[in-house]
């Protein structure tokens, strides 16, 4: 399923087959929360601006509409009209950090949604029951997501029954696939490394959950306010102790900086609401870095957000002047088009990373383009 193409140190270029296409590493995943970009962006724009991977979220498309409405319309792909290969996380992320009141216990969680605030338990077989519904090609395990810091004898607590979870949701999902009417046989569990700032415990823990053998392995729990310096810690911890012949996944992360550099340091898959968010607020990503769209030296600027820029917005004469307007109008296309640029300029950060690394100099593009792409202008 992952082929290693090419390594330039622990940077690697690779390549996964799903049920749905081929994902080509390192990659990040535009996120659809609710089997839709905010920002009004549809499964065709994903197609323009590059998507290799759609991300929907098991925890809202439970809440609504419903994981039985979605499969009988043919599950994720059919819903949402998108082809390409979709990862759904397990919705453990969103349990801990809505739900205002919870209780764990080693079944699972209770919680209120945080929609109606009707109360919901979900544990191990019933993340997996979702995301089989949803025929995701990607199912992420149940886990839980600690607060950072906390406690080490609490997160030591913690991996442990996240092991006993992971290990429940893998039975679980291999007897769902075997039924007739499944929905994506080739659904695929990846497990989810916790272990909080601790790089014992997350270097145990990644010891124990290799051992199932999983197609792929996550590192969560991290990029949620600790210091950069520390995730970066995490990661080169991790890193010798994480299956060479299996995708590595840093959940949330983040800015370009952060990419280059976990690239730099052996991750793979990379998803974050922040490009789209920071859009749809005038934040642009260019060549140069971060501009705001929304200050006033951009009122009669007519040129593109970035004259560098492929993306359909910068190449079909949409002007910073233009763009500017419409955002301080409340129109709704001011956001579309913000959208589709910092995705577009995301999914192209990855081809050149990726290219960077097939050339073996990604070392050099590292050193050039790590602090500036995210530096404010």
């Amino acid at each position: 399923m992952f082929e290693l193409i090419k390594n330039q140190g622990a940077a690697r270029r690779g390549r996964y087959h799903t049920a749905h296409g081929t994902i080509e590493t390192p990659v990040f995943m535009n996120v659809g929360t609710q089997a839709a970009i905010k920002g009004a962006l549809s499964a065709e724009d994903l197609r323009r601006i590059n998507c290799q991977v759609e991300l929907s979220n098991t925890y809202h498309l439970h809440v609504r509409p419903g994981e039985d409405v979605v499969r009988s319309l043919g599950g994720l792909h059919a819903f949402m009209g998108w082809d390409g290969p979709i990862l759904t996380d397990s919705g453990g992320f969103q349990v801990f950090s809505l739900a205002s009141l919870r209780k764990i216990k080693e079944e699972g969680v209770t919680f209120n949604a945080h929609t109606d605030g009707r109360k919901i338990f979900m544990g191990p077989e019933e993340s997996m029951a979702i995301q089989w519904a949803l025929g995701s090609d990607i199912a992420m395990a149940f886990d839980e997501c600690v607060e950072n810091p906390s406690p080490k004898p609490y997160v030591e607590a913690s991996i442990h029954r996240t092991t006993r979870w992971l290990a429940r949701c893998k039975t679980h999902l291999d007897l769902l696939r075997q039924r007739e009417d499944t929905v994506n046989s080739g659904q695929m569990l990846w497990g989810i490394n916790q272990g909080g700032t601790y790089a014992d415990l997350r270097v145990e823990h990644m010891k124990a959950i290799r051992e199932l053998d999983l197609p792929g392995y996550a590192v969560g729990g991290l990029a949620v306010g600790e210091p950069t310096e520390v995730m970066y810690a995490i990661l080169e911890a991790l890193h010798p102790h994480m299956p060479a012949d299996k995708p590595r996944y840093l959940m949330g992360v983040g800015t370009p900086g952060n990419i280059i550099e976990a690239v730099w340091r052996g991750i793979d898959f990379f998803d974050c609401v922040m490009p789209a968010r920071n859009a749809r607020h005038g934040h642009l990503f260019t060549q140069a870095g971060v501009i705001n769209i929304n200050n006033a030296k951009y009122m009669r600027d007519g040129g593109p957000i970035d004259a560098a820029c492929g993306c359909p917005v910068c190449q079909n004469g949409h002007s910073r002047g233009y763009i500017r307007h419409l955002l301080k109008a409340g129109e709704m296309l001011g956001m579309r088009l913000c959208v589709m640029h910092n995705l577009h300029f995301y999914n192209q950060l990855m081809a050149d990373i990726r290219q960077a690394i097939e050339e073996s100099r990604f070392d050099a593009f590292r050193r050039d383009k790590s602090e500036l792409l995210s530096q404010r202008i």
